[in-house]
């Protein structure tokens, strides 16, 4: 199978661009099969149903959702391998912007939206720096200006992604992007594939359940902030023990 990954903030537009192409590369002869790895609560399973894209869902629910991506992967793609798809695509969302979803030899898409603010791709992490296409969503609703503003930034932060504006309410720039999708490496198992980039840290008493607050109830991999007096500017970080 051909794999992708497809990462972005909540709300940029990933299903919508993701069902337009999706239908496109069903249009050119191209099966294809879609994972979604989500926190709390999704219901693009259902979409992708009512459009006859074989999918399914799971939920992170109290743990990390990149960790939980991570240990649930081998069996996310034998799924998919079990439907006959020709194209797997894992769409992850970048619930806290530092999520690493992107595998070494895989295609890996990032989308944004020109309305998260001038100074989000600096504030967006390794999904974005990462990535090998930029998908730009939302372009629609601002200036061209800003559209070449935010497409500067974009750059500043990943200076060899190809950068694309699409549209998943009018399927604007979607047929290209599934021809770009239908030429993915293709992958025959994901078993010691590597990520592009180390997962957050982890496992600390808070991971454990823990809901008291103060010093003494914190163990494991805890970083603590040295604060300054007022008008200190930034502050100094002091790893914990």
């Amino acid at each position: 199978m051909r794999l992708v990954t497809l990462a972005g903030p909540p709300a940029c537009g990933k299903t919508s661009v993701l069902l337009r192409t999706c239908a496109a590369l069903r249009e050119a002869g191209v099966s294809c099969a879609v994972l979604k790895f989500d926190c709390l609560l999704t219901r693009d399973a259902e979409a992708y149903a009512a459009a006859g894209i074989p999918a399914t869902a799971a939920l992170a629910g109290g743990l990390c959702p990149d960790h939980f991506f991570a240990t649930n992967l081998e069996e996310a793609f034998a799924w998919a391998q079990g439907t006959g798809a020709e194209c797997c695509v894992i769409e992850t969302a970048g619930l806290c912007n530092r999520c690493s979803p992107h595998l070494r030899g895989a295609l890996a898409l990032c989308v944004v939206d020109n309305l998260m603010g001038i100074d989000a791709p600096e504030k967006i992490g390794p999904m974005l720096r990462l990535a090998d296409l930029v998908l730009v969503t939302k372009g629609d609703l601002v200036s061209q200006a800003e559209r070449e503003v935010y497409r500067h930034r974009i750059r500043q932060m990943n200076n060899r992604a190809v950068i694309r504006h699409v549209n998943g309410l009018t399927g604007q720039g979607c047929r290209e992007l599934a021809a770009v999708l239908s030429r993915a490496p293709q992958v025959e198992t994901v078993t010691d594939m590597r990520l592009r980039f180390a997962m957050p840290a982890a496992v600390c008493s808070y991971c454990l359940s823990e809901t008291r607050i103060g010093s003494r109830y914190q163990k494991g991999n805890v970083k603590k902030v040295k604060f300054g007096g007022p008008g200190a500017g930034q502050t100094e970080v002091v790893d914990g023990d």
